[in-house]
C-alpha cells in the first residue's frame, strides 16, 4: 500500500523502496524528487537558489489521488505513483509515460515500462532514467549550446556533458507552456522522441528536477531566472567592439593594436591578451619577458578608453609555484583509473574547481597579478573541462565523482572569480567562459561558442548555438567573430564569410572578433622559445578589421559605429535581462507566441523587443527572404521602407547590408 502525506508544504509518497517528494520552488513552479536509497538527500540544491516561503493548497480526490498547487502548475501523483502536470485551466502541461497493467489511463499494458528507474550500479548508486509522454503539437527549446542547426529540439538526441563548442545546461522550453530542468550535474543524455522524452543520468543518487507553468515563454523565462539566478546588470564600458586574435605575444603587440585603434578613430571597449602570456600554466600571471610593464599597459590603456581581458586556465603544470599548496589540500582533479596528466605545453592536470580551498586559491593568485593591476576582465578558458581523453567518468572531484558531478565544473569556475571579484567590491561582473551549467549565468558568464570552424555551415549553426543558450539562460552569449579554426586572412571566400560573421556579431550580446587565422606565425611551427625558456605559443595571422582588404574595412568600421551608436539600446536590453531574466537574443516564438507561423523560423532571431535580425549564412546573397512577425509594422533599416508584420518580404542584402527590421515607432539609435 502507497503512503501519500502532506508534511510542511510537501507532498510525500512512498511505495516500497521508492520515496518521491515533490514541493513548490519559486514561482509557478514545483520541484520533484525521488529515491530508492534510504532517504532523499536533501543536502544539494545543484542549479536551484534557496526555496522562497510558499503556501501550496493540497487536495485529494475520491480515488486516491493526491496533487499539490503552486500557482498556475498542479502536480496529481495517484496510489501507483503516476504523476502528472497541469496548468491553471486544467490543461496537461505533461506527465510521465508509464506503459504497465497498473496504468489506469487508456494506457494500460503488460509492457511493463516504468516511467522512474533505477537501475543498480555494482558498487555504487543509480542509473537513472525518466520517461514523459511526447506530444505531437510540442516544440522544444534550449537545452544549452550545442553545433546543431536545429533550433527545435524536438526529435534529437542530445549528450548531457560539455565539450569544446558544447555547453550542456539541462533546461528547457515547451510549446504547450512549460519550462523543465533536469536539475542533475552527472552524465547522461536526453532524447526527445517522437514516442517519448527520456532523460538519463548515468550515475546519481536520486531523480532531481524541476517545472514551471508560464502563459507565455517569456514567463516562463522569467520563473526559471528567478530560481537560477539572473546575470548582473552588464557594464556600459563593455557594450561596443571587442578585438582579440590568436595570440597578442608581447606587451608591445598589444599597445600596436590598440594605438592603431585611436589612431584611426576607431572605439575599441575591450582588447584581449589570450593563453600562454603567462609563465607556467597554473602560476597565474604574466610572463616578464613579454609583458614587462603590464601596470603601464592598463594605464594607458584605460586612457585610451579601452578595457584589458585576460585569459585565464584552470590548467595547473607539475612545476607551477602553486602546484604543490593544491595538491597538498587535494585542490587537483584525479584520474580513478591512471593519470589525468596532459601534455600541452607543459605536464599539467587542472585544479578542482569544486573545491572551494582551490578556488580560493586561483582567485587570490589572479588577484594578486592582474586583479591588483587594474585588470577586471577574464576570460576563462578551458571550462569544461577538456582533459586530455575528455573522459570525465575517469575523473574525481572533491564533490564526487565525474559521472555524477562532471557537469557542474564549470558552474564552480565561474563562481570562483565572481566571489572574488564580489568581495572586492564589484557589482558588475564580467567574465568569459567556454562553458557553462544551469545557474552559471548569475556569476556574471559570458559564454561564448569556442573553437568553432569557419565556414558558412558553422556560421548558421552559431546563430542556433546562440539562441539555444540564451533561452537556457545564459544571456550573454558571443562567438569567435569569423570563426576560430581554418579562416585564412587574405583568401577573398573567408573574407566575405567574416564580414557576414562580423554584421551579425554587431547583433549579438556581445561583439568580438577572434580566430586563429592562417597561415600560422611563425612558419616553422606553432611553438617557440621566450628568452627565459618557458615554453611558448605562437599565433596566427593578422586578425584586426584592417586586415581583409581595404573595400571590406570600411564595411566593418561601419557596423563598429553602428553598434555604438545602439549602446542606449544595448543598456535598456540588458536591463531587462538582470532585472526581469528576458533573454537579450531571442527566437520569434519567444516573443510572438500568437503567431502560427514564428515557430517555423529559425534563421532570424530578435535581439531585446525592437530589433529583428536577418543573418546572411551563403556566400554571394545579394537579396534575402525575411518573416516579419505578426502584430507589428517593420522598418527595413538598410532602406528606410515599412512593412506590416505576419508576411514575407524581400530584404536588401548586398555585402555591406545585413537585414535588420526595427520595429515602427521605436528608436534603437539606427
Amino acid at each position: 500500500m502507497a503512503i501519500i502525506r502532506t508534511e510542511q508544504n510537501i507532498l510525500f509518497y512512498q511505495q516500497g523502496r521508492e520515496k518521491i517528494r515533490i514541493e513548490p520552488w519559486g514561482k509557478d513552479s514545483l520541484r520533484v524528487r525521488a529515491t530508492c536509497n534510504s532517504e532523499i538527500d536533501l543536502t544539494q540544491d545543484w542549479a536551484l537558489m534557496d526555496k522562497p516561503d510558499l503556501a501550496p493548497v493540497f487536495t485529494e480526490s475520491a480515488n486516491g489521488a493526491h496533487s499539490v498547487t503552486n500557482g498556475k502548475i498542479t502536480a496529481t501523483i495517484d496510489r501507483h505513483g503516476y504523476i502528472a502536470f497541469y496548468n491553471q485551466n486544467g490543461k496537461e502541461l505533461v506527465r510521465e509515460y508509464w506503459r504497465n497493467r497498473n496504468d489506469l489511463t487508456e494506457y494500460c499494458v503488460p509492457l511493463n515500462f516504468r516511467a522512474r528507474q533505477f537501475k543498480p550500479i555494482i558498487g555504487g548508486d543509480w542509473r537513472i532514467q525518466a520517461w514523459f509522454e511526447a506530444y505531437d503539437d510540442e516544440k522544444l527549446y534550449g537545452l544549452g549550446q550545442y553545433q546543431e542547426k536545429q533550433l527545435n529540439r524536438k526529435g534529437l538526441t542530445l549528450e548531457l556533458a560539455h565539450r569544446n563548442s558544447q555547453a550542456s545546461i539541462p533546461f528547457m522550453t515547451s510549446t504547450r507552456g512549460y519550462g523543465f530542468l533536469w536539475n542533475n550535474p552527472a552524465m547522461g543524455r536526453v532524447t526527445l522522441g517522437l514516442n517519448r522524452t527520456e532523460w538519463v543520468a548515468d550515475a546519481g543518487r536520486q531523480i532531481d528536477y524541476w517545472i514551471t507553468a508560464g502563459d507565455t515563454p517569456m514567463e516562463i523565462q522569467q520563473n526559471y531566472t528567478a530560481v537560477t539566478g539572473r546575470v548582473p546588470m552588464l557594464r556600459d564600458d563593455v557594450m561596443g567592439f571587442w578585438q582579440c586574435k590568436l595570440r597578442y605575444r608581447t606587451q608591445d603587440e598589444v599597445m600596436t593594436v590598440a594605438r592603431e585603434y585611436k589612431r584611426r578613430g576607431i572605439p575599441l571597449d575591450v582588447i584581449v591578451i589570450d593563453f600562454f602570456h603567462w609563465t607556467k600554466q597554473g602560476d597565474w600571471k604574466f610572463d616578464p619577458i613579454c609583458f614587462p610593464d603590464p601596470d603601464a599597459m592598463v594605464k594607458e590603456l584605460n586612457e585610451m578608453g579601452t578595457k584589458l581581458m585576460v585569459s585565464i586556465w584552470p590548467t595547473v603544470d607539475v612545476d607551477s609555484v602553486n602546484n604543490r599548496e593544491l595538491k597538498e589540500m587535494g585542490g587537483l582533479i584525479e584520474g580513478d583509473h591512471g593519470s589525468l596528466y596532459g601534455t600541452f605545453m607543459g605536464y599539467t592536470t587542472y585544479y578542482d574547481a569544486t573545491h572551494e580551498g582551490a578556488r580560493k586559491v586561483i582567485w587570490r593568485e589572479a588577484k594578486k597579478n592582474y586583479f591588483d593591476k587594474g585588470i577586471d576582465l577574464f576570460w576563462l578558458d578551458e571550462a569544461e573541462p577538456e582533459t586530455a581523453s575528455n573522459d570525465m567518468e575517469n575523473v574525481r572531484y572533491n564533490l564526487g565523482s565525474g559521472v555524477q558531478v562532471a557537469n557542474i565544473y564549470p558552474f564552480y569556475y565561474s563562481k570562483s572569480f565572481y566571489d572574488g571579484m564580489t568581495e572586492a567590491g564589484m557589482d558588475k561582473v564580467v567574465n568569459l567562459v567556454r562553458c557553462a551549467w544551469a545557474g552559471s549565468q548569475r556569476f556574471g558568464t559570458l559564454l561564448w561558442s569556442g573553437d568553432v570552424y569557419s565556414s558558412w555551415r558553422s556560421l548558421r549553426e552559431q546563430l542556433c548555438a546562440g539562441l539555444s543558450a540564451s533561452v537556457s539562460g545564459l544571456h550573454w552569449w558571443t562567438c569567435d567573430i569569423g570563426g576560430f579554426i581554418g579562416g585564412y586572412t587574405d583568401k577573398p571566400e573567408f573574407r566575405e564569410l567574416l564580414v557576414r560573421w562580423f554584421q551579425m556579431g554587431a547583433f549579438l550580446p556581445i561583439f568580438r572578433l577572434h580566430g586563429e587565422r592562417l597561415p600560422h606565425w611563425p612558419c616553422d611551427g606553432m611553438r617557440y622559445k621566450a628568452e627565459n625558456g618557458d615554453p611558448q605559443f605562437g599565433t596566427g595571422y593578422n586578425n584586426e578589421i584592417w586586415s581583409f582588404g581595404e573595400d571590406n574595412y570600411e564595411i566593418l568600421k561601419k557596423y563598429i559605429f553602428l553598434r555604438n551608436s545602439m549602446r542606449p539600446y544595448i543598456k535598456k536590453t540588458m536591463a531587462q535581462a538582470h532585472k526581469d531574466g528576458l533573454p537579450v537574443m531571442r527566437p520569434l516564438y519567444f516573443a510572438y507566441p500568437a503567431d502560427p507561423n514564428a515557430t517555423n523560423v529559425e534563421d532570424e532571431y530578435l535581439l531585446g523587443d525592437d530589433v529583428l535580425v536577418a543573418p546572411v549564412f551563403a556566400p554571394g546573397v545579394t537579396q534575402q527572404q525575411v518573416y516579419l512577425p505578426q502584430g507589428d509594422t517593420w522598418r527595413e533599416i538598410a532602406t528606410e521602407k515599412t512593412f506590416e508584420g505576419g508576411c514575407t518580404v524581400t530584404a536588401k542584402a548586398t555585402l555591406d547590408t545585413i537585414p535588420v527590421f526595427v520595429k515602427a515607432g521605436t528608436d534603437v539609435g539606427i
